[in-house]
């Protein structure tokens, strides 16, 4: 086990381990939040991370870019080989999490004097250390509040089946705060099939949250009050823990490489005229939905700056040339065409900077709850376009309740998968810049921005909910201290 770094624990600062599942995306808010914590709450946090399933690059990139007053440690590689070839990625995290709960024991131990442990949401079962260790756990929620919704019901579903081990199905549509009505279709991949093994995980992951002092959300109350207001009466019946709203936690621009082309061209764009196109670092498109969306910002007649991936490839398509350069696979003559007031570059681009920027006036996003709030905090509309995982929930959310996105419609194509029109994603495109519905994501969008702005100030909803958190640590720590003597 690699020894975690020196911060500063001496009493009475209470000493915090955080615990993340593996994943950049799941890293980089719980860095922000353990950033908050020792900058401006009198907490010493140990940012814990997994050796397995992870990107050692990305990784260090995040950890590097924190503070001395944060500490770090990595839990060891666990043995994973006994595990079938389509275990799937869900089902392997969770059991690298739980072959690692001895190593999380013993880091515990050789820290000494804790004042809790925050696992984020995939790591749910080191609620039973805590336990052991006789502290109390909080869940670090790195998504919506409304998510957090979903998973108290699916719960609240099983509660009279506990004994008969039956899984059931959420109800279709399935009604959420904030006027969210979601299809099955639009549940995350793990809740759609109740017979699935994953569902009864989940289930099993949403029992152990009751566990839970509490959850820390990656969301604010301005963004979602009525899944913040439906969660406080959960509490209160003492059917599930209390939810603190502390977000948003979003990377500073100035975490990211410093030069990129695609900077220097917005710089030479007029203020409020590009759409940013990116869906993410796990975003793939099939190739006639990359070749569509060519056609459809072609169509738009507005600037872009698309952040192009390589397609999902199947034999048909694969050749020598093409295989790995993603330009390759726009249509013939797009680049020349859509020259000056377009640009696509392959595979990455500063997000944050991107948005931040001033020429930039819309974002045509993946709906990763990352870059949902990276552009909340930058007062950026969205065109959503969700792919997998909670995504498709997210953007519902965006639409129907948030209100600052638009969603083309998807239709069936030939070999009955699903793919957005050229004209539909010009339509969205224009809308967003110049339509009516357009000026009121644009409207909504900078009401966000400055809502987001507002909550780490003194009274802000944010900082107060965390200091909440943080007094409750602070007095236990103050309490062994005085104890000591």
């Amino acid at each position: 086990m690699e020894p975690f770094t020196s911060a500063a624990r001496d009493a009475p600062r209470p000493h915090v381990v955080l615990l993340a599942s593996p994943g950049a995306g799941h890293l980089i808010p719980l860095a922000e939040l353990a950033r908050r914590l020792a900058d401006h709450h009198g907490v010493a946090p140990t940012l814990v991370t997994f050796a397995d399933l992870e990107n050692p690059d990305a990784r260090s990139a995040v950890l590097s870019s924190l503070p001395a007053s944060v500490a770090t440690a990595t839990l060891p590689a666990v043995p994973l080989d006994d595990l079938p070839a389509d275990a799937g990625l869900e089902r392997t995290l969770f059991e690298v999490v739980h072959r690692s709960l001895p190593h999380l024991r013993v880091l515990l131990q050789s820290i000494g004097s804790t004042a809790a442990l925050v696992p984020d949401f995939f790591c749910a079962a080191a609620l039973s250390v805590a336990d052991e260790v006789g502290v109390p756990g909080y869940i670090f929620f790195p998504t919506s509040i409304t998510a957090l919704c979903l998973m108290r019901r699916t719960v609240e579903l099983h509660d009279d089946f506990a004994a008969a081990g039956e899984q059931r199905a959420l109800p279709d549509p399935l009604e959420l705060p904030g006027g969210v009505s979601l299809r099955t279709a639009e549940f995350p991949e793990a809740f759609r099939d109740s017979t699935a093994p994953v569902y009864g995980q989940l289930v099993e992951t949403g029992r152990q949250y009751r566990g839970a002092a509490g959850f820390l959300a990656n969301s604010f109350y301005e963004l979602e009050p009525a899944a913040v207001e439906d969660s406080k009466k959960a509490a209160e019946k003492g059917t599930f823990p209390p939810a603190y709203p502390v977000g948003p936690f979003v990377r500073s621009s100035s975490d990211e490489p410093g030069e990129s082309a695609c900077l220097e061209w917005l710089d030479l764009q007029p203020a409020g005229s590009v759409v940013f196109v990116s869906f993410g670092s796990a975003g793939v498109l099939s190739v006639e939905q990359t070749r569509e969306l060519a056609a459809g910002l072609e169509l738009s007649g507005h600037r872009f700056l698309w952040v192009v991936r390589m397609p999902s490839l199947n034999d048909a398509h694969r050749n020598g040339g093409h295989d790995e350069d993603p330009l390759a696979w726009l249509p013939d003559g797009f680049l020349e065409r859509t020259s000056g007031r377009g640009l696509a570059i392959a595979a990455w681009a500063p997000q944050v900077r991107v948005l931040s920027h001033p020429a930039t006036a819309a974002f045509v996003s993946h709906c990763g709850w990352n870059s949902t709030l990276e552009s909340v905090a930058t007062g950026v509309p969205m065109i959503a376009w969700p792919l997998h995982s909670e995504q498709r929930m997210n953007a519902v959310v965006l639409e129907e309740s948030v209100g600052m996105a638009l969603r083309p419609r998807a239709r069936e194509d030939d070999i009955g998968g699903t793919v957005v029109r050229r004209g539909e994603i010009a339509a969205a495109v224009k809308e967003v810049m110049e339509g009516e519905k357009g000026h009121g994501v644009r409207r909504r969008a900078r009401e966000l921005q400055q809502a987001a702005g507002r909550v780490w100030s003194p009274e802000g909803s944010s900082r107060r909910a965390l200091e909440v958190v943080a007094g409750k640590w602070m007095a236990a720590a103050q309490n062994r201290f005085r104890s000591s003597f």
